[in-house]
């Protein structure tokens, strides 16, 4: 038997679509199925809406999605768990191939998440999703929109940890590489953009940085995450800040997103044809400084996934894990190589300059 567990507050507009479209997808599968939505404290018709289309609902009081996520984890009767976010739409093929990797002896996985043609969201954000499909499947990790597992796993590993309000689903994806294969697929699942929609630039950025500066209480109060992810007012789904501020903020935002994914392209560009002082090579260095000083954020990453390396996994995710971690500390040590590089380079063509 297949769960779909959908947590849910406030989510009577998305709601229909989304348990209409796993019914769909449970019917082709084939097979016994049940669909929970786990009600979080909705002050909207989610309830009555989810009874409406045959799924069961479990009331609780959270406000937090690791929880509500295993009360419907707990609640389930089927030995196949689908967590299913309540503004996500699945298709038959992502549920069964899950379901079939699932029979093969994977502990669990994801889908990456692509938005719908007609969604309005900021056009970074549109570059953002093109860019996460194939590096969901690179890295080994997704999102929680549509994570899946097998019921063994999740009580074994005790589920999504509830002292997480942000980041949950790469710890439950951890706990899962613990136990078996981590599966990402292919075939990803329609999401909303509404928080994306809702969210600028410029506030992902203040989170950014509060998230490096305190990453410890960003995932653990919720108060640090409110605006993003626990927002309550969903009358502005569709509306998308307008000010200067954030538009401006977006338009760097996309510059910045464009500059990182063709930066690597001129390690294939000779450097005879960008040499020192011309406009190209000016241009060619200011690149590069900028992603030497992005690619530090690589050494915490690596430090991580390090760290996660000495816990015991299946091997075929140990190895995973091993890989993209060495990938990890690599880009680190050539980004620092690089600024510790600039700075005196940047000091001395001061001091040249200001001594005529």
């Amino acid at each position: 038997m297949i769960s779909f567990i959908v947590p849910a507050h406030n989510e009577q507009a998305c709601l229909p679509r989304t348990l209409q479209a796993i019914h769909e997808a449970a019917r082709v599968v084939g097979g016994a199925y049940e669909i929970i939505v786990v009600d979080d404290a909705s002050t909207d018709a989610t309830a009555e809406i989810a009874r409406q289309n045959d799924a069961r609902v479990v009331g609780v009081n959270h406000r937090q999605i690791a929880a509500t996520r295993n009360s419907g984890g707990r609640a389930a009767n089927g030995d196949r768990l689908f967590f299913v976010d309540a503004d996500t739409t699945i298709n038959p093929r992502a549920v069964a191939a899950a379901v079939r990797y699932m029979d093969n002896g994977a502990a669990g996985g994801g889908a990456p998440t692509w938005m719908d043609k007609n969604e309005v969201v900021p056009l970074y954000i549109q570059l953002v999703a093109v860019l996460q499909v194939g590096f969901a499947k690179l890295v080994g990790f997704t999102g929680g929109a549509f994570m899946f597992c097998t019921r063994d796993a999740f009580h074994v590993t005790g589920g999504f940890n509830e002292r997480l309000f942000w980041g949950e689903e790469g710890g439950f994806a951890m706990a899962l590489k613990r136990q078996g294969r981590f599966v990402v697929l292919w075939k990803p699942v329609l999401t909303s953009g509404r928080r994306f929609r809702k969210t600028s630039a410029r506030q992902l950025v203040i989170g950014g940085g509060r998230m490096i500066l305190s990453p410890v209480r960003m995932m653990t109060q919720r108060s640090s995450v409110q605006e993003i992810w626990y927002d309550s007012n969903r009358e502005e789904d569709d509306r998308m800040p307008n000010s200067l501020a954030d538009r401006a903020s977006n338009v760097i935002a996309l510059l910045v997103l464009i500059i990182m994914a063709t930066g690597p392209l001129w390690n294939f560009i000779p450097r005879s044809l960008t040499p020192w002082g011309s406009t190209m090579g000016n241009v060619r260095l200011g690149i590069g400084v900028f992603l030497g000083h992005v690619g530090l954020l690589f050494w915490p990453v690596s430090l991580i996934l390090f760290w996660h390396l000495l816990q015991p996994k299946h091997w075929v995710e140990w190895l995973k894990l091993a890989a993209l971690a060495a990938v990890c500390g690599w880009q680190a040590w050539v980004c620092t190589r690089g600024v510790l590089w600039f700075w005196p380079w940047l000091f001395q063509w001061l001091t040249h300059f200001l001594n005529g």
